[in-house]
């Protein structure tokens, strides 16, 4: 057998520099903004910056939630550890299995582009073959599923190389755009030849229709940030993961808000509606073709291309480990919790997610068009983002509600922010409920019935998760620290 009974994943494999890379990979800015564009314009129009920028303020507080939450209890399966010892087993099942499936549909979302936009690399004819492209995303699928398997190790240096490449050309064409812009007719906004010029209300609320399209707009911009909290997840395999993780997980976040921010002005001043809609599987190709005649456009199909690639190697990360944490605890087949004696990673799991995403990859064939499965797929995600981002940042109050008034950066950065984090996460998923279709409704929140299915069997069988020891800052705080906040050593371990 390869593997060892009770054998856990490798320790102290991950540094900072490199838990950050996977923070930034993680919410994949090229793709997102590739993906998602056309999607955010059809929702808000000029309003994407702003829907970007109001939901990056509460993401805020989701991730300092995190930070929080991944300084008492070091886990895998992050949320739904954090979520079930603190708020309730069955709420923390929910929240690692919003997870799960939001991945799961994820490794189509991801899967598609990828071959569309190497198609796009070879040869541009062959970029609306939906049938090749498909193919071509299932291959890059299995490579990174055996990165995966290959350890966190492989992964992190793996990704290094990826995401280094990507936000260079990233950066490089953000500065280019920034300083040349667009002249008169070089653009595109109301009609022909008009070009936008930047305009303050793109900040500001306008441009929504009413309070369900600002909340929908802002559904829609959760999924560029999503991603990030694969630093959770790798907790259990990183140094000092107490302090990491959680800077990461910040870090991450602000870096994906300034690239996709930058981006989706220069979507506003240089195309306009018609163009999007036209272009919506390939939007970034346009843009870059604009701003960089002749370089701009190969420069950002090859960007996100291995932001692509890169996103689906950390999302495998996170819902592999995942599972693996439920297969630990018993809410999910016991299968899952084991790990290979050699690459020292849940080898089970890898499988059993592997062979259900590239089942799902291979029957999106039937659905059409790539940009009509993403649009319907981006919402059904977004939808289960908010779920478990939510659950995370109630957590966070909850364990941590016996310190909130020792300073006040404990209240607000501990308390108030994720409070309003998790707030804002719950809000936009109801007020989103009446604007998203039909089939995306469906898809999101089916399958996030389905999870009660292994979650009352398992508690039926008395797992232990179920009979949880509470999660509670105020017993893992040295006495004598005055905040939290002030001082990175005040927890110690329980774990």
């Amino acid at each position: 057998m390869p593997e060892r009974p009770g054998r856990g994943l490798q320790p102290n494999v991950l540094g900072t520099f490199h838990t950050i890379v996977m923070a930034v990979a993680g919410s994949a800015p090229a793709y997102s903004l590739a993906a998602t564009s056309a999607v955010l314009v059809g929702t808000v129009g000029l309003g994407g910056p702003a829907a970007l920028l109001y939901c990056a303020i509460p993401m805020l507080g989701i991730a300092l939630a995190y930070r929080q939450l991944g300084r008492i209890d070091v886990n895998a399966g992050a949320g739904y550890s954090w979520v079930g010892r603190t708020l309730h087993p069955f709420l923390g099942f929910l929240s690692g299995w919003a997870l799960v499936v939001a991945a799961t549909l994820f490794m189509v979302a991801g899967s598609l582009p990828a071959g569309t936009m190497t198609l796009t690399v070879i040869d541009s004819r062959f970029a609306d073959d939906t049938t090749l492209a498909t193919f071509i995303g299932a291959g890059w699928f299995l490579v990174m599923l055996l990165v995966v398997l290959g350890g966190a190790r492989l992964s992190a240096r793996t990704q290094l190389v990826i995401s280094g490449v990507e936000l260079v050309i990233l950066l490089v064409f953000a500065v280019v755009a920034l300083v040349r812009g667009t002249g008169p007719g070089e653009g595109t906004g109301a009609g022909p030849g008009v070009a936008h010029s930047f305009d303050w209300s793109w900040l500001g609320f306008e441009h929504f229709d009413g309070v369900s399209g600002f909340a929908s707009g802002a559904l829609i911009a959760a999924f560029y940030y999503w991603g990030w909290d694969v630093t959770g997840n790798l907790s259990e395999e990183t140094r000092d993961s107490r302090r990491t993780t959680g800077l990461a997980g910040i870090v991450g976040v602000l870096t994906v808000f300034a690239l996709v921010e930058v981006f989706t002005i220069a979507v506003n001043v240089i195309l306009s509606a018609d163009d999007i809609e036209r272009h919506s599987a390939n939007v970034l190709t346009v843009l870059g073709e604009r701003v960089w005649p002749g370089v701009g456009g190969k420069l950002l199909v090859v960007a996100v291309m291995l932001s692509t690639v890169a996103t689906l190697q950390t999302t495998l990360i996170q819902v592999t480990r995942s599972l693996f944490a439920m297969g630990r605890d018993r809410t999910m087949p016991a299968a899952f919790g084991r790990v290979h004696r050699s690459w020292n990673t849940p080898w089970v799991s890898v499988a059993a997610v592997g062979g259900v995403a590239l089942a799902l990859i291979l029957a999106s064939l039937a659905l059409g068009p790539v940009h009509h499965i993403l649009g319907v797929a981006v919402e059904a995600i977004g939808l289960q983002i908010a779920v478990y981002y939510g659950l995370a940042g109630l957590a966070a109050v909850v364990a941590y509600r016996k310190l909130l008034f020792r300073s006040v950066a404990d209240l607000v950065l501990g308390g108030l922010w994720p409070l309003a984090g998790s707030l804002f996460m719950f809000w936009i998923f109801f007020e989103a409920l009446g604007d998203f279709s039909a089939t995306a409704l469906a898809l999101g929140l089916g399958s996030l019935g389905v999870g009660a299915v292994p979650m009352l069997w398992y508690w039926r069988r008395g797992s232990s998760y179920y009979r949880p020891a509470k999660l509670d800052a105020s017993q893992t705080v040295r006495a004598e620290e005055p905040s939290g906040y002030a001082h990175s050593t005040t927890i110690v371990t329980d774990y």
